[in-house]
């Protein structure tokens, strides 16, 4: 990989690995020992998940533009859990677009601290992020490098409870903190134009997406719910901007556990489904640029 002319600006990064791997397809890496494939289970499940990680990676790089890893099912398993994240993260770092999925949002001087851990230690180039305390819960990640997808409209079906109420000026919730994201980071767009504060916006809320795309012109958008969370690729088209560029679509299961019920090498599965979600997705982006 020719790290030399990867960007530094966050947003040109992501638009960087997206061309780089033919589509914006992201594999989020959330590891479940029972459903790991038998031959990569062992008695110490922290050893299990970190090799498996690690052949995931080499079995998805040639077709995702980015990896996220799901902090929650390392940390499950205590300090070792957390050692393990760390491996994994650095062994993904500069052969992906590596985003830390922790949904982190705190006042400045806790971010402060969670920014230094991702610049650090953990060695991620995007992590995901609460708005609700606004500005001290990206500003430190902005200061420190990192880009920071903040949660917007989440694929959840529980969110709707709090992001589909209407404000007294007629905004949903959703839109109140799209707008916010969108001033933020206004001043952070490199030079392909994207910034470096993103939006999470959920494939399963394509109801939603072409207000906040309109609202959120220049904010590269993390896509999950892809695949099995019921999310379908005409749910993810709104999510692109007229070039088709702007977002990372990220399935998890339908990828990473694509061996079950099938023959072979794990490996190869999870490989060929990689694959097709990397073209399924760059034919929906170029099907959103007029002919």
């Amino acid at each position: 990989m020719a790290s030399m002319s990867r960007p530094s600006n966050p947003g040109d990064a992501l638009a960087w690995w997206v061309r780089t791997r033919g589509g914006p397809a992201c594999i989020g890496i959330d590891p479940v020992i029972d459903r790991l494939p038998e031959t990569c289970r062992s008695d110490d499940p922290v050893a299990a998940i970190e090799a498996w990680c690690l052949r995931l990676l080499d079995a998805v790089e040639p077709f995702a533009a980015a990896v996220k890893f799901q902090s929650a099912c390392f940390e499950r398993w205590g300090s070792a859990g957390v050692a393990a994240l760390e491996r994994c993260l650095h062994a993904a770092r500069g052969r992906f677009l590596v985003i830390l999925d922790w949904k982190r949002g705190d006042i400045g001087i806790s971010s402060q601290h969670y920014a230094a851990g991702a610049a650090g230690p953990l060695a991620c180039d995007w992590v995901t992020a609460s708005p609700y305390l606004g500005s001290d819960a990206f500003e430190p990640f902005v200061k420190a490098g990192v880009g920071v997808f903040m949660l917007v409209r989440t694929s959840n079906a529980s969110g709707d409870a709090v992001q589909r109420q209407r404000l007294a000026d007629g905004r949903t919730v959703a839109e109140l903190m799209g707008d916010l994201v969108s001033e933020a980071g206004a001043g952070l767009r490199g030079a392909s134009g994207w910034s470096g504060i993103g939006a999470v916006v959920g494939a399963t809320k394509a109801e939603d997406a072409v207000a906040l795309r309109a609202r959120m012109p220049h904010t590269p958008f993390l896509v999950p719910g892809f695949g099995a969370q019921g999310g379908r690729l005409d749910d993810v088209l709104a999510c692109f901007d007229a070039r088709g560029q702007g977002a990372l679509v990220t399935a998890s299961r339908s990828v990473i556990y694509a061996h079950e019920g099938g023959r072979g090498a794990w490996t190869d599965a999870v490989a060929e489904a990689a694959r097709d979600l990397r073209d399924q997705l760059a034919e929906a982006a170029a099907s959103r640029v007029p002919a």
